[in-house]
């Protein structure tokens, strides 16, 4: 008997990389490493994941993460203003970061030769951000712009802000990652450095190596420029729980555009939960490919929409899944809206294909296999597992995890989370009526 497809791709995955490739230690100071050593480029990466988002703000500070992104590229003690990019270009490295409601993540490619250099300047600016005032009002400038733009110029940024401030009424998620602007002109200095103190601490952060460098090399060069930071308590745990959602609850966000845009939120679980994966394939099920159940309908048969995505993520408390459409020329979007509820409860009523199920499997295999092909791929995903998932091992049994899913899995998660009571919708469509 011939091995499915899934399980032969898996069994390639594992023969390329394990558990056991990853080597781990942690600093006296609590900063987590894991290095994977890989010798395929002569260049290695860096992806520190700090456990700070927009979950852990409250009103009055909202902002504040996406803001500490930005200044974190602004000088320190050792490396002024400007330098930390000038340095590590110099250096042949490269950098970027994100913010998100849950992490802030800051990713630095460099060759091999230039490792002590990068390490010198995460340790100077984890000891020794500058949070001087005229620096601070120069960025609150840039991020109030990025704000204002973004608004402006995104109508998926105005209508998913407008809808997930409806769907989330107590906890943190409810507010953007950007931040308030109110919030914004009015951070005061005691407020950014109690900030940067509590989350930027060695102990909060989850460091990922991957490369062409030696396990004891990354040690060394940790213990003598991150190891001298003191720790710091632990940040205060998010305590507040969403209640559930007992009615629809919708929103009309009105902004000049071609046609219609359409986005439904349906509560779901966070990364650690046991339906995960299950929601996981569907998302797939429903908008991955030409072939998927509301791209097939709607795009491609029907012609009510120009595109329609679904979004479902590792997250740390419950967050949502989310269906966003944008309709055709013509369709309205009651009618595309309707189309959507008519696929999810065929879904709901009759569950889906085994065939249908393997293809969504097999993307999702090959999709870990890619990824884990490159460095980059390799520190990414090893740091969403430890920090999200809890454990980086759990990567490895995430194509077992797909595979278990069944059809009856699907068929149960839809009828769960995919309720009218459990959902949000907001539409955002030209001001056309008097």
């Amino acid at each position: 008997m011939l091995l499915p497809a899934i399980l032969a791709v898996a069994l390639t995955t594992q023969a390329q990389m394990k558990a056991d490739d990853v080597k781990t230690f942690t600093l006296k100071n609590g900063m987590k490493f894991l290095v994977v050593e890989d010798n395929s480029i002569p260049n290695a990466n860096m992806y520190l994941f700090y456990k700070v988002g927009s979950r852990n703000e409250y009103q009055g500070i909202t902002g504040l993460s996406h803001f500490f992104e930005h200044m974190m590229f602004n000088g320190a003690r050792k490396f002024g203003p400007k330098l930390f990019d000038q340095t590590m270009e110099f250096n042949g490295g490269a950098n970027n970061a994100y913010t998100t409601e849950n992490v802030t993540v800051y990713t630095n490619w460099f060759p091999t030769s230039a490792a002590e250099v990068i390490f010198d300047l995460e340790g100077d600016r984890i000891a020794s951000l500058s949070i001087d005032p005229k620096m601070v009002e120069s960025e609150r400038g840039v991020v109030l712009s990025e704000r204002s733009t973004g608004l402006e110029n995104s109508p998926w940024n105005m209508l998913v802000q407008a809808v997930q401030a409806q769907a989330f009424q107590e906890h943190p998620y409810h507010w953007p990652v950007i931040g308030y602007e109110d919030d914004m002109k009015n951070w005061k200095q005691a407020d950014l450095e109690r900030y940067f103190k509590t989350y930027y601490a060695p102990n909060n952060c989850v460091v990922v190596v991957s490369g062409s460098i030696k396990y004891d090399d990354v040690k060394r060069l940790a213990e003598k420029y991150i190891e001298p930071i003191p720790a710091q308590p632990a940040p205060p745990p998010v305590h507040t729980v969403e209640p559930p959602q007992t009615g629809e609850r919708r929103i009309l966000v009105q902004k000049e555009v071609a046609t219609p845009y359409l986005n439904i939120m349906y509560h779901a679980p966070e990364a650690k939960h046991e339906d995960y994966y299950a929601l996981a394939l569907l998302s797939d099920i429903l908008t991955s490919g030409k072939s998927s159940r509301l791209y097939n309908e709607l795009v491609d048969k029907k012609q009510l929409a120009t595109s329609v995505f679904t979004d479902y993520g590792p997250t740390f408390d419950p967050y949502l899944f989310g269906v966003y459409a944008v309709a055709n020329k013509g369709t309205s979007e009651t009618d595309l809206e309707t189309a959507i509820y008519v696929e999810i409860e065929k879904i709901k009523k009759d569950g889906i294909r085994d065939n249908e199920l393997q293809k969504v499997k097999n993307q999702k295999v090959m999709e870990f296999y890619n990824q884990v092909e490159t460095i980059n791929g390799k520190s990414n995903n090893i740091g969403t597992y430890e920090v999200f998932f809890g454990d980086y091992r759990k990567m490895f049994d995430a194509p077992a995890l797909y595979n278990k899913v069944t059809a009856d899995d699907i068929k149960r998660v839809a009828n769960k989370y995919f309720t009218k009571s459990n959902r949000t919708v907001g539409i955002l469509k030209s001001n056309t009526e008097e």
